[in-house]
C-alpha cells in the first residue's frame, strides 16, 4: 500500500539532513536507505527545491541529480539558524495548536507537536503571547484528511457520504483507501465498494465520514502516475485557445496542452484540450488582464460575462 501524505512528509524531512550529510550520494543508495524505490526518491527530490527558509531564490533547497548522483549546491546557506519575526512566531503558534487539535491525529504525532509547541513557545519569548489569544477551526476538510489518514494507517474501512456535482447529488459508500494525494485540491484514491471500482474523492466534497471495523482490503491495482496532472486530456475532447501574457507563462507549465506558440509581446498562445471547457472560466478569472480565452466563441464569451459580473459585484461592494 503506497506510503501516506505524512509517512511521506517524514521521510521528506530525514532525507533532507541524509543528503546534507552526504554530498554527492548515489540514488541507488539513498533510495535503498530509505526503503523506496528510485522513481520514489526522484519524485521527492522534485519537490524539496521547493522547499526553504522562505520564497526568496536563495532560501531554497538547490538540490539536484543527473540520475546517478545527488548534489545539494547549499547546504550551509539553509542550515543558517533561523530567527523568527513576531507575526512568524504567532502564526506558527496557532497553526500548530490548532492542528494538535485534529481529529484522528496519531497520539504520537499529537505528542511530538505539543512538544515542539512548548519548544516554539520558550523561544519566541513575549510574542508567544498574542498567539494564545487567537484560535483556528478547522474547515469540515481538516477532519477528512485526518479521518483518511488514519484509515489508511489503521487499514480501515471509510463509510461516506459524496457529493458528485456531475449529478448534484449526494451518495452513501463504503470504500477502501489507497492513498491521498494533492493536485491544486487534496484527494483520496480508494476502492469504492459500491461500484467495484477505483475511484477519486475530492476532501472538500465529503459530506461525512466514518471510520468502520471492517479491515480496508484493496485489490493490487497499479497506481496512477500524477506527476503531470489528476486529469489527463483525450484527443476526442474539445479544443480551447487561450492566449496569455507574460505574467501567464506559467499556464502552459501547469496546464497540458497540445501546442504554445510565441506571441510578439513575449505571451503564448496556447492550444489545450479538455472534457469540460466551462471549468476554464476560472482559469481566466485568474489570469485578468494577462489573459484571455480565444475560441471557442461561446466559452470567450462565457468568460467575458463572468469576468463583467465579477467585477459588478466588487464595485457594489465598494459602495
Amino acid at each position: 500500500m503506497a506510503a501516506n501524505a505524512i509517512d511521506q512528509t517524514r521521510r521528506m524531512l530525514s532525507l533532507v539532513t541524509y543528503l546534507r550529510e552526504r554530498p554527492g550520494a548515489h540514488v541507488a543508495d539513498v533510495a535503498r536507505a530509505f526503503g523506496i524505490t528510485e522513481d520514489e526518491l526522484i519524485s521527492d527530490l522534485d519537490v524539496l527545491p521547493m522547499c526553504g527558509t522562505s520564497f526568496r531564490g536563495g532560501d531554497l533547497l538547490d538540490i539536484d541529480t543527473d540520475g546517478d548522483r545527488i548534489w545539494w549546491h547549499n547546504p550551509d546557506d539553509v542550515a543558517a539558524p533561523l530567527r523568527l519575526a513576531a507575526d512568524e512566531a504567532t502564526a506558527l503558534l496557532v497553526a500548530a495548536r490548532a492542528v494538535a487539535t485534529l481529529p484522528g491525529l496519531r497520539e504520537g504525532d499529537r505528542e511530538a507537536l505539543l512538544r515542539a509547541t512548548a519548544k516554539l513557545e520558550a523561544a519566541a519569548g513575549e510574542a508567544a503571547g498574542a498567539s494564545s489569544r487567537l484560535s483556528v477551526t478547522f474547515e469540515s476538510e481538516g477532519g477528512v484528511f485526518a479521518d483518511v489518514d488514519r484509515a489508511i494507517s489503521e487499514r480501515r474501512r471509510l463509510w461516506l457520504r459524496y457529493y458528485s456535482p456531475a449529478r448534484d447529488e449526494l451518495t452513501e459508500r463504503e470504500v477502501d483507501p489507497i492513498r491521498l494525494f494533492a493536485v491544486g485540491h487534496t484527494y483520496m484514491e480508494a476502492w469504492c465498494r459500491r461500484t467495484e471500482a477505483r475511484r477519486t474523492f475530492r476532501l472538500d466534497r465529503v459530506a461525512e465520514i466514518r471510520l468502520l471495523d471492517e479491515p480496508s482490503e484493496p485489490p493490487e491495482i497499479e497506481l496512477r502516475d500524477l506527476s503531470e496532472n489528476l486529469v489527463q486530456p483525450s484527443a476526442d475532447d474539445p479544443e480551447v485557445v487561450v492566449e496569455v501574457g507574460t505574467g501567464g507563462r506559467w499556464v502552459a507549465e501547469y496546464y497540458p496542452h497540445d501546442s504554445a506558440e510565441e506571441l510578439p509581446d513575449g505571451g503564448l498562445r496556447i492550444t489545450l484540450r479538455t472534457p469540460d471547457p466551462a471549468s476554464l472560466r476560472r482559469l481566466a478569472l485568474r489570469l485578468g488582464a494577462e489573459g484571455r480565452i480565444v475560441s471557442p466563441p461561446e466559452l470567450a464569451g462565457s468568460a467575458r460575462r463572468a469576468a463583467a459580473e465579477a467585477l459588478a459585484a466588487y464595485e457594489d461592494d465598494r459602495r
